[in-house]
């Protein structure tokens, strides 16, 4: 990265979308740009659910114009209704990313959790914990949904942006060096394997 990428994060949710928008330099440094969460009743109609989760991701983009769209994948669960409306609201996300003409990525679970705090099973306190650590805020952000929103969002600028130069490497913060590191051991290891 040679310059300041702005991410749309999104932790896709019917009840709850949580949005956040970060903007992340060439040294991998990140600041927060807009953090919120778009809800829609339990009670009301998925057709108008869904239509409350695109308006609020619209707005996002309107106002604060990212470069870039990232989106937590939907995976598996035992509660297949709720499953079902993480699936629905993450298709809305990334259509309306694609209608913005915006480049978007879905990143798991475990890897934004490895991308924020070194570890892939880190639970939701602790994701809240670095993210307000690694974008130096005064509280943690609340609820869970706005900071996975935002752990996305600095994992795939982390990702896009590769390995951090050696003269940015001490602005890292340690699961930033971590996230780096693991970039290029898997690089080492697979140019090595390639004839």
């Amino acid at each position: 990265m040679t310059s300041s990428l702005r991410v749309l994060g999104i932790d896709p949710g019917l009840t709850r979308c949580g949005v956040g928008v970060v903007n992340v330099d060439g040294s991998r440094r990140g600041t927060l740009v807009h953090v919120g969460v778009i809800r829609s009743s339990p009670d009301a109609e998925i057709g108008d659910r869904l239509s409350i989760v695109a308006a609020g991701i619209r707005a996002v983009i309107a106002e604060h114009r990212p470069h870039a769209v990232a989106v937590e994948r939907v995976f598996a669960q035992q509660n297949t209704h709720s499953v079902m409306g993480t699936a629905q609201a993450s298709g809305v996300a990334l259509l309306i990313a694609s209608e913005s003409g915006l480049p978007a990525a879905t990143h798991t679970p475990s890897e934004v959790k490895a991308a924020v705090t070194g570890y892939g099973a880190a639970d939701k306190r602790q994701v809240q914990t670095m993210i307000a650590r690694i974008l130096r805020l005064d509280e943690l952000p609340q609820p869970a949904d706005a900071a996975d929103a935002l752990a996305i969002a600095l994992c795939h600028a982390w990702r896009r942006g590769g390995a951090a130069s050696s003269s940015g490497q001490a602005a890292l913060t340690p699961a930033q060096r971590a996230w780096a590191d693991a970039e290029k051991r898997v690089g080492r290891t697979y140019l090595r394997a390639t004839p």
